[in-house]
């Protein structure tokens, strides 16, 4: 894609997402993924393009009692700068030790808070996207967070609200602004949506009217370079994050950095090039997690990386069902090299899809809105960024 120059003109007037002490440039942020942002992926996305990419979410109990996944998740190599981790949390109580622990042990440089997660088992518990309703409790959580976090910043990833007639993410905003937090993403969907429909991007907008002290980050079909410039002309928000948009792509960050430095971004690579990346990612993800718990894990990655592409259905079945590290190189040296991309799949739904739904609540949750007391435990794995 070669950008227009309108694009460029608009380029010139971005710049980075400050997130307290910490500038973020290009202003992209990859998205929190379940069982998809591990460091592999993290490490992948980030040899193309530079940007903030968060961690799988932890739960903020787990972190304090270090749970075997919490500790996985929360790891970060070496080399990776910015670290930035996203914690899902109903309590006041554990938010706090969470954070005081990563921050006081050096472990993170930048916290985000999951209030989007749509998934059932979650907002019946009154976690999520549903927390927000419980405007009391949402405060005295994101208090405890940015008291402790001294001067590593905290976030918050939200959503519209439960539905259309339950929104939240005005008032979400306001009360997260007042009490500190460095920066808001909005995915533009409420959790009765799923990932389903299209994103209403005019919400951004309107809480970037309504949240003017801090950045604002758009979330929500962004597929293509293209969409990210055109989700900011649109809505005058600070930034872009990116979910599934990059599944299969991992090259859309290098697209973005080009795009947002003024430069015109490389094509589309063709299956060749493809193949090299699906290889590279595996062997990322078997030093990760061995052999053994990488190749099933990969499964789903091999699907996206060749979608759009004329893979027969034989070799896609193949990669679908691959065993092995060896079995995957031996079937990407056999794919076509020359094959090039169906321009019109670049926007076709990756990952997560869905029929919308009715979102489970905890009994009597709408009673009083105004109650701090945080409901029920937190579960013991992560499900979703949100």
């Amino acid at each position: 894609m070669h950008p227009t120059s309108e694009q460029l003109d608009q380029v010139k007037s971005i710049g980075p997402a400050t997130l307290g002490e910490l500038q973020v440039w290009p202003p992209v942020v990859l998205a929190p993924m379940a069982g998809i942002t591990n460091a592999a992926f993290r490490k992948l996305c980030r040899r193309f393009g530079a940007g903030l990419y968060v961690s799988e979410m932890a739960t903020a109990r787990g972190i304090v009692e270090d749970w075997p996944r919490s500790r996985e998740i929360s790891h970060f190599a070496p080399d990776e700068d910015p670290r930035s981790i996203q914690l899902y949390a109903t309590d006041p109580y554990w938010t706090g030790r969470a954070v005081e622990k990563l921050v006081s042990q050096s472990r993170v440089d930048h916290i985000d808070f999951n209030f989007g997660c749509p998934v059932r088992k979650i907002t019946r518990k009154g976690g999520g996207a549903a927390l927000p309703l419980r405007r009391a409790l949402f405060r005295e959580i994101l208090a405890e967070a940015v008291r402790h976090a001294g001067s590593v910043p905290i976030t918050v990833k939200m959503r519209l609200g439960v539905d259309q007639n339950l929104q939240t993410f005005l008032e979400a905003g306001r009360i997260a602004e007042g009490e500190g937090v460095s920066a808001i993403a909005l995915h533009a969907r409420t959790a009765a949506q799923l990932y389903s429909g299209k994103a209403d991007w005019a919400r951004i907008g309107e809480l970037k009217a309504a949240v003017t002290s801090i950045p604002v980050l758009g979330n929500g079909d962004i597929f293509e370079a293209g969409d990210a410039l055109a989700m900011i002309r649109e809505t005058g928000c600070d930034g872009v994050v990116i979910g599934r948009g990059c599944l299969g792509r991992p090259w859309l960050f290098r697209e973005l950095a080009d795009l947002f430095d003024g430069r015109s971004p490389l094509p589309v690579p063709t299956l060749g090039g493809v193949a090299d990346v699906m290889v590279e990612h595996a062997r990322l993800l078997v030093d990760l997690r061995g052999e053994d718990l990488a190749m099933p894990e990969f499964r789903k990655h091999a699907s996206w990386y060749v979608l759009g592409y004329a893979v027969s259905p034989a070799e896609r079945q193949r990669l679908c069902r691959v065993q092995s590290l060896q079995e995957l190189e031996d079937l990407a040296s056999g794919l076509d090299p020359e094959l090039e991309v169906d321009p019109n799949v670049l926007k076709a739904p990756r990952g997560k899809a869905g029929n919308p739904q009715k979102v489970a609540l905890p009994e009597g949750f709408l009673a009083n809105r105004d109650d701090p007391m945080p409901i029920g435990a937190e579960p013991l794995a992560a499900f979703s960024g949100g």
